[in-house]
């Protein structure tokens, strides 16, 4: 954490150049890819240019948006005690323009492997790696390809590839993101086929979770948000799909609770298990930090809901 706490410090709010965003003391980025990265694309601004975003902050506290990612890395947090065998593929959001590092990463790190739970934590390619609102065209794109989508198949196949090696069942690997990041948990659960040219032996491993938590999940709908009736048919659920916890709020400002309502709708009728908890309050980008809200206690019925379908000890105690 001291390693964290500096680089807060070294950076004022709004776009403000640093170092390159690295995890805390004793934990390392691995590449993705071994060599070439499928659909490279170059970026304006510096490699992994970090902000501290003082100008939005949640539950009182600033949050680091990390912009510029064009070498995709996961940093592997082990448990803190009582190794469940579990892992979680952490995406944070931030619109497929950013990635809210702490808020939506490695605050989640700390709470998983508090339960036994291995972290890992994901940072994929952006800007435009997954569709996303562009504020000039005032309107989605869909990118040409979801390199997003490229980065989480390989590191859910780099994951169950070295399973051993970090004290991981590759048969009980999950995912869980929030807003975009909410988003490419359902196209990874729901694509059961890589969209890149395998590369090497990890890629022989399934890409498939074996199950999904989406927290306020954006671009959810055929149309963004003109057309809330039917679901994004890139999203295509079928049976295979894994096992599903949604969380959203009714008052969320930015990504409608009809995004979430949809994804529920279309796993259900597929005969997928999937728990949904709505609420009427609680906004966007709320993440773990405690407020007011009663959405912010979501992580206590995640361990619920973990123990229920088999992937942690059923009496792992809440918090």
């Amino acid at each position: 954490m001291k390693s964290l706490l500096a680089l807060v410090l070294a950076i004022s709010c709004s776009s403000v150049p640093a170092a390159p965003w690295q995890p805390a003391d004793g934990h390392r980025q691995l590449p993705l890819w071994p060599g070439a990265i499928p659909d490279a694309k170059s970026v304006t601004g510096p490699e992994d240019d970090v902000t501290l975003r003082d100008d939005r902050p949640v539950a009182g506290r600033p949050w680091l948006e990390v912009q510029h990612v064009t070498r995709p890395t996961m940093t592997v947090y082990p448990p803190a005690s009582g190794n469940t065998g579990a892992a979680v593929i952490v995406f944070p959001g931030g619109g497929y323009r950013g990635l809210a590092m702490d808020l939506e990463g490695t605050e989640v790190c700390d709470w998983l492997t508090s339960i036994g739970v291995t972290c890992v934590l994901l940072k994929y390619r952006v800007p435009g790696s997954g569709p996303h609102w562009d504020p000039v065209l005032d309107r989605r794109v869909i990118p040409r390809v979801h390199t997003a989508l490229q980065d989480a198949q390989r590191a859910m196949g780099l994951l169950r590839h070295r399973a051993a090696e970090w004290g991981i069942d590759p048969k009980k690997v999950g995912v869980l993101g929030f807003s975009a990041g909410g988003h490419l948990v359902a196209a990874v659960s729901t694509h059961q086929k890589r969209i890149y040219a395998p590369v090497d032996a990890a890629d022989r491993q399934s890409c498939r979770p074996d199950f999904a938590v989406a927290l306020y999940p954006g671009h959810m709908s055929v149309n963004y948000k003109e057309d809330l009736s039917r679901l994004n048919p890139t999203l295509r659920v079928t049976g295979k799909t894994p096992p599903t916890f949604l969380v959203h709020a009714q008052d969320d400002p930015v990504d409608p609770v009809e995004f979430s309502l949809l994804y529920h709708a279309a796993l259900k009728k597929a005969g997928v298990p999937v728990e949904m908890h709505l609420y009427a309050q609680g906004g966007h980008a709320f993440g773990l930090r405690p407020t007011k809200f009663p959405i912010t206690k979501w992580p206590a019925l995640v361990e619920t809901w973990l123990g229920t379908i088999g992937m942690i000890p059923i009496d792992q105690p809440a918090r």
